[in-house]
């Protein structure tokens, strides 16, 4: 009996291999299926584990989903070297090949489209942070020994004008850091096709130190990215306090219109 299909990306057909031994989701090897022209990479995957009511509880486990997502970030890794693919959402699961023949046709308008507008291109990934240790240097707030020998205790008035002047000092701060990431996102943009700006991360979800300022993503033709890599590198220095990370080349993520919600099974 086979399996569900657990499709990663449709492309257009290519003729260089993929890397040797690739394994998808589950352990799976990445297959492919042609339709009109089109290709969907797929992997045969297990119902008791994608189907429908198995896969939004595995949803809900977040282990499950980082080793799942990290599989399918692999194939899309491995097809983004000899490909241009556009990548569907992670649980992107059908019953068999009628099912991805008929998602294929349901969208083969709007897949070429993108695949014409993308074709040749990757996504480059940057992020701007405000620097802790930068905050606290510039609110100047001083340290449990400092203060200890600071001598007699200030009065009120020198108080509020201490208080004051933290609070301008942060303000000036913030606003050379939200200067700082617009000059570089129009920067950035300027050498790239297209852009699109996310919500600023989470400290407490992505774990990175600062404050994110920006978070965007840049569509850049492959043979221009070390020139977009170097303009990058070029601007990490502009501004004290300020952290710039660059991330990819990675598939057009932010510039393909996701499939259906993850952890429905279709077809």
């Amino acid at each position: 009996m086979t399996g569900l299909r657990y499709v990663y990306a449709v492309c257009r057909p290519f003729t260089a291999p993929l890397q040797a031994q690739l394994t998808g989701v589950g352990g799976a090897p990445p297959r492919s299926l042609t339709h009109h022209g089109l290709i969907a990479v797929y992997s045969e995957v297990p119902e008791r584990d994608f189907g429908e009511e198995a896969l939004r509880a595995h949803l809900e486990d977040l282990d499950w989903v980082t080793a799942t997502a990290r599989a399918h970030q692999g194939v899309i890794d491995a097809l983004t070297v000899v490909t241009t693919p556009l990548p569907l959402r992670l649980g992107t699961v059908f019953r068999d090949d009628s099912g991805v023949r008929t998602m294929m046709e349901a969208r083969e308008r709007d897949f070429r489209r993108t695949l014409d507008r993308l074709q040749g291109k990757v996504e480059w990934g940057v992020k701007v942070y405000a620097e802790v240790q930068g905050e606290q240097a510039q609110l100047g707030t001083p340290s449990p020994q400092a203060s200890s020998q600071a001598g007699p205790t200030p009065s009120g008035r020198d108080y509020l004008r201490r208080r004051s002047m933290r609070a301008k000092a942060h303000e000036d701060m913030w606003q050379k850091a939200e200067e700082f990431a617009t000059r570089l996102h129009e920067s950035l943009s300027a050498h790239a096709e297209d852009s699109r700006v996310h919500a600023p991360q989470n400290p407490a979800l992505s774990g990175a130190a600062g404050r994110n300022v920006l978070n965007a993503a840049y569509l850049v033709p492959r043979a221009q990215s070390e020139e977009f890599v170097e303009l990058v590198d070029r601007t990490k220095d502009d501004v004290p306090g300020m952290r710039v990370e660059l991330t990819g080349p990675w598939a057009a993520y932010s510039f393909v219109e996701t499939a259906r919600p993850a952890g429905e099974v279709s077809g």
